[in-house]
């Protein structure tokens, strides 16, 4: 296999330092120093014109000097000069700059200027680029820090990503004092070229990687920076600090949704559908990772707690509490084991207080007995050191226990010298230890957000699975005719007809201009109706008095016309011009009001929030916020969060509402928003949800024209690409299916490798034994559609296997070719079905923009080399390897 094209940069043969110095209160210094202190093995270059050696190293007058091939170059001089210095590199051959230098894109517009005086030279001559106004990278199995960092970062399993180099010290020197080592750190300061997702990719196939701790302040790409994560999630744990709220997002927005929707929770939204955990501080980065770290997963929230004191117990109650962490419920079959072990003063109830007398058997018989339980997920076992407490023993028993089971074990000795051995025990067993109780609950509570992001990661919906089929067309043809009047804001009644588009239930809407058209309307509506003002210039109508309900005669209805238009006039008197609209009075005596809503995240894309609505929608502050495209299960999901979920149960004597109703609109949303690129804003404020259904009384939606060249570039997560689903009957008569992979095809992936002759799966593999280990699976089944592509070919004919064959590519780091990959079943070679998966393959590469379709393949597989020649590649010999030939294809032609 080839090295990743950024092992330049992590595992390099030969450093060059420009700008290194002996003035110890310099970066250049500090540079130079680390690399010694690390004790690289390879060959480092100081660079600097003034000096013959430095720390007893030759020293050159630039880059081209050097008489050696580089693999890096590290630059920390002053930023005029690193244009040149970039070039220097381009003329040596070099692939891999960090630009340490401060005063690029963050300085304002010189500062841009340069940087991408930078970039158009480094594009130019092949380099990537790490920064500029970066700390550097450490690779400590490596020997190497290329950083101006303080002191030597102990070698570990955990990869340190920072955008602050500031933030970057600060976590490296808590690790030091914590005794934490680190595989990779990368501090990633402007990120002009390589950025968080392409460093992520790699990190995620690094062996030498178990989690990947991140800390970050904004995202530039947000389709790359989910991919990456999601790419590394898949694989190992990944924990995040984000600093910073973002302001702009929903700030001009009038909604009620852009008032309690911003860039904050929807990146929460956003780091969840990628599988990714949220840490809010330094201490509880490393908390997450310690228990993400020994592989756990639970099935839900429910911790149990022994305790050999009342108070640590309570605060963990109180703590469970705060961040969500039920406390488990023990069966009647535990309670009854319990007391035969316990003393009788037992607190008889979780936490479970085994006194402070308690004996490591008694520790050990407690915690068996949890560890059986299936109404417990997770326990934490706390001590405290009294005058009859053995803590060594016990850490030792419950290192004993927590092996026989696959359920999470959290220990907190509290106490300082008596406990320390205890400590040093568990810092070596699969028992995650903590200092403090607090600590320790927050930990669980990670473990289980892990594993509820775990699950929303593998889900790939279409936009419109297991839905009618909505009419876009015309829903389209409304927005883009509001646009061409020079309008955004639609009126009720067109917002009300995208609704109804897309299949939810809407009330009737009548646009009005008088009382007499009101009186009309009413009339052939029936009473009792609602009169409101529809407005552009009135987002909030209630906020002005525009909305009167229960209007029930025709005299009525006319009065109240007069008033709201007067009103309006003498407040706003450039308004010549008052629109209205006449609405059945919707009425249900069971119905719950709840507000959807869609706000445009200039980062993310649209975001979908649900919560309880009505005009007090701000002071309520109920809101769920997720990313479309969305199925059933992030549905269920989102309701769960909000304080709705509880409104919607039977209470008093109002019945259930119709929740499968409320998830149909939520569904039927955001097919909307994933299809109508043109929405910025919508609001379903409110949509009464009773026992029979849900039915919007009231929406607005804002439009503008979209500019987007694929389908689905204004959503931060592809959708599953239904529209690619082929059918076709072979000449065989087998009808057969040509889709995108899911992740759901794990199983039948797995079958389909097993039942491979030895010679396919060496064609494939190059290797004749080759199975699908657990990580191999889940990179080929979940896959980001948005960069790589797989189709398999499927049949439901009886007698047959299910899956076919498999053909699949991914985009090379170039930005425009791929390498493909193709194999079918033995029994179903000669068919056709690798012609038509690799037709679809290249159809698709070539309209994502990709324009060369490569790969290598072994000249011994000559079926492969025939297909490959019909189909128009061309066959290119390997320099050195006759093994191997290279199959191109130029998807231009």
């Amino acid at each position: 296999m080839d090295l990743h094209y950024l092992s330049r940069f992590f595992t390099p043969n030969s450093v060059a330092i420009v700008g290194a110095s002996e003035r110890e209160d310099s970066v250049g210094y500090r540079l130079l120093l680390n690399m010694q202190e690390a004790g690289f093995s390879g060959g480092l270059y100081p660079v600097n014109h003034k000096h013959d050696t430095l720390l007893g190293l030759p020293a050159y007058a630039d880059v081209l000097a050097i008489p050696e091939d580089l693999d890096l170059v590290v630059i920390a001089t002053p930023a005029a000069s690193v244009p040149g210095i970039v070039r220097q590199c381009g003329e040596k051959g070099v692939g891999a700059v960090i630009i340490i230098t401060a005063g690029f894109g963050e300085l304002g517009e010189e500062g841009k200027r340069l940087q991408q005086e930078v970039l158009a030279i480094a594009h130019r001559y092949g380099i990537r680029l790490i920064g500029p106004n970066c700390l550097g990278v450490i690779r400590p199995s490596g020997q190497l820090n290329a950083t101006f960092g303080d002191g030597v970062v102990k070698d570990g399993t955990l990869a340190l990503l920072s955008q602050s180099g500031a933030v970057c010290t600060a976590i490296l020197d808590w690790a030091k004092a914590q005794d934490i080592g680190f595989s990779t750190v990368v501090s990633m300061g402007g990120a002009a070229d390589i950025d968080f997702g392409e460093v992520l990719d790699y990190l995620a196939t690094d062996t030498h990687t178990t989690g990947i701790l991140m800390y970050v302040e904004g995202i530039r790409d947000a389709r790359r920076f989910l991919s990456g994560l999601k790419a590394a999630a898949r694989l190992k744990p990944v924990i995040l600090i984000k600093s910073g709220r973002h302001e702009a997002g929903c700030k001009a927005a009038m909604s009620h949704t852009g008032a309690m929707v911003g860039g904050d929770n929807v990146f929460d939204a956003a780091i969840a559908r990628a599988g990714v955990v949220r840490a809010y501080s330094i201490t509880e980065l490393f908390s997450a990772a310690r228990i993400l770290a020994n592989n756990y997963s639970v099935n839900d929230k429910r911790l149990a707690i022994i305790t050999n004191a009342g108070g640590p117990g309570v605060m963990s109650t109180d703590r469970a509490e705060d961040v969500g962490v039920k406390m488990a419920e023990l069966s009647p079959a535990s309670l009854q084991a319990l007391d035969q072990v316990l003393p009788p003063h037992w607190s008889h109830a979780n936490p479970i207080d085994i006194l402070g007398d308690a004996t490591s058997e008694r520790y050990q018989k407690a915690l068996d007995i949890c560890l059986a339980d299936d109404n417990i997920d997770g326990i934490l076992v706390i001590l405290t050191p009294q005058a009859m407490t053995h803590p060594t023993q016990v850490a030792q028993s419950i290192i004993a226990g927590a092996k026989a089971s696959n359920k999470p074990v959290l220990a907190t000795w509290t106490g300082g010298a008596r406990v320390q051995e205890g400590r040093n025990l568990f810092a070596n067993s699969n028992v995650a230890h903590f200092n403090t109780p607090e600590v320790a609950v927050d930990a669980f509570a990670f473990l289980a957000h892990y594993t509820e992001n775990q699950i929303l990661l593998k889900q790939i919906p279409s936009p419109t699975d297991d839905l009618a089929v909505p009419d876009v067309a015309g829903a389209r043809l409304i927005i883009e005719r509001v646009l061409a009047e020079g309008r955004q804001v639609l009126t009720a009644q067109e917002a009300k007809a995208i609704l109804a588009a897309f299949h939810i239930r809407v009330t009737q809407t009548i646009n009005v201009s008088n009382a007499k058209e009101a009186m009309i309307a009413a009339e052939t509506m029936g009473f009792p109706v609602v009169l409101k003002v529809n407005m552009a210039e009135f987002s909030h109508k209630s906020d002005i008095g525009g909305v009167r309900l229960n209007i029930t005669s025709a005299q009525e209805l006319a009065g109240h016309f007069g008033e709201m238009t007067a009103a309006i006039r003498e407040k706003y008197p450039e308004i010549t011009s008052v629109g209205m609209t006449v609405e059945p009075m919707f009425r249900s005596p069971s119905g719950r009001e709840i507000m959807i809503g869609v706000v445009r995240d200039p980062v993310f894309g649209p975001a979908i929030s649900v919560g309880l609505g009505g005009t007090m929608v701000e002071i309520l502050k109920d809101s769920a916020v997720a990313l479309p495209p969305l199925n059933a299960y992030m549905v269920g999901q989102m309701l769960a969060k909000t304080k709705a979920a509880k409104y919607l149960q039977a209470f008093r004597n109002l019945p259930p509402a119709n929740i499968q109703a409320l998830v149909e609109v939520l569904l039927n949303v955001s097919t909307m928003v994933s299809e109508l690129p043109e929405i910025l804003e919508l609001d379903i404020n409110p949509l009464i949800v009773d026992a029979h259904g849900a039915v919007a009384v009231d929406a607005r939606i804002k439009a503008e024209v979209a500019h987007q060249m694929s389908r689905y570039a204004h959503m931060a997560i592809h959708p599953y690409p239904h529209e690619l689903i082929r059918h076709y009957q072979l000449a065989n008569g087998l009808n057969i299916s040509i889709r995108p992979i899911r992740p759901e095809d794990a199983v039948m992936e797995k079958h389909f490798v097993s039942r491979l002759s030895a010679k396919t799966k060496y064609f494939r593999f190059r290797q004749a034994s080759q199975e699908l280990t657990p990580d191999m699976i889940v990179r080929f089944t979940q896959i980001d559609y948005d960069r790589e592509m797989a189709f398999v070919a499927v049949t439901e004919a009886e007698g047959m296997p299910r899956e076919l064959g498999v053909g699949r590519y991914i985009r090379n780091p170039d930005g425009h070719s791929v390498e493909f990959a193709l194999v079918v079943a033995d029994d179903c070679q000669c068919l056709g079905i690798g012609s038509k998966l690799m037709n679809s393959l290249m159809q698709t590469a070539k309209s994502q923009g990709n324009t060369l379709f490569a790969a290598e393949v072994l000249a011994e597989n000559t079926a492969m080399l025939s297909l490959l020649k019909k189909l128009g590649f061309s066959i290119l010999t390997v320099a050195g390897n006759d093994a191997v030939v290279q199959v191109e294809k130029d998807l231009r032609l």
